[in-house]
This record gives structure tokens, C-alpha cells and sequence, in this order.
């Protein structure tokens, strides 16, 4: 498999719910925030900035496998815990495009990702095709061979 983007993302405590529990829809904005990390940060040191001009959601699957709590035995004065993202390019067509993620607290897998993906021209109001560039660059996340 290529390499796949690693993302820390620090839990807030906001994220809780009344089970003292990561909520399951939190699970979404951790996954977010990780995936603008890649497509917006990483696509623009790759050289392509394309992506902050306009991507949307077609589809989320999510599944949860264990569930996150704060950990405070894991926080520090200087630092929040944190759960690991890892991302990868599952899917790559004319115009859309499959992220798929897992995230660990700690070395615990607790939960599977993927994400639909559409570029889209915000002027327009439409979706678009992906560019050359764009597709290079997540080839670089995609499993040897290309994408599944």
C-alpha cells in the first residue's frame, strides 16, 4: 500500500456525550478535520490548492468499533489526548473520489471510515472533473496498483 496520511487530532471536551464517551457524531468532525489536513495542507505543499476551492460530500459510511473517551490519564498540562487518523485513496473516478480512514486511540482500532467525495465549482454550482494534478496527488494515497 502507498503511504497512507497520519493525522493526530486532539479530542475537545466538548466532544463527550452524557456517557462521558466520544459521541458518534463527533466521529465525523475527527474525521473532517483530518481530511482537510490532507486535501487542503497536504494538497497545497504537494502544489495543488485546487481541492480549498470547492469539494463536497456525497457519502459517509461509518463504522464504530470500540468507543473513545477523554482519557485524562492520557492528557498532559500541555496537551489534550489525541486519536490517530489514518487515510488513504480508495476510489478514484472522473469525478469523485473514496477516502477511506481508521482511527486508533492509542494502538486500538475504534472505528472505519469512507468518504464519497465530488470536486465542485462553487461559482458554478456544479460538480466537476478531477484534474491531472489532483489525480496525481491522490495516487499518492492510493494502494499500489491504484486505487480499489
Amino acid at each position: 500500500m502507498a503511504d497512507r496520511f497520519v493525522y493526530h487530532c486532539t479530542l475537545r471536551w466538548s466532544d463527550l456525550d452524557a456517557y462521558g464517551h466520544v459521541n458518534n457524531s463527533r466521529f465525523l468532525t475527527l474525521y473532517e478535520e483530518a481530511r482537510v489536513a490532507l486535501m487542503f495542507a497536504g494538497g497545497r505543499a504537494w502544489g495543488v490548492g485546487s481541492f480549498a476551492d470547492g469539494v463536497v460530500i456525497r457519502r459517509h459510511e461509518v463504522d464504530y468499533l470500540r468507543p473513545v473517551d477523554y482519557a485524562l490519564g492520557r492528557a498532559t498540562a500541555e496537551a489534550a489526548p489525541t486519536v490517530r487518523i489514518e487515510m488513504w485513496v480508495a476510489e478514484i473516478r472522473a469525478a469523485a473520489f473514496t477516502v477511506a480512514y481508521e482511527m486508533y486511540d492509542g494502538d486500538r482500532l475504534v472505528s472505519r471510515a469512507r468518504s464519497v467525495l465530488v470536486p465542485f465549482d462553487l461559482a458554478l454550482q456544479l460538480p466537476r472533473r478531477l484534474s491531472p494534478e489532483e489525480r496525481e496527488f491522490l495516487l499518492t494515497y492510493a494502494p499500489e496498483g491504484g486505487p480499489a
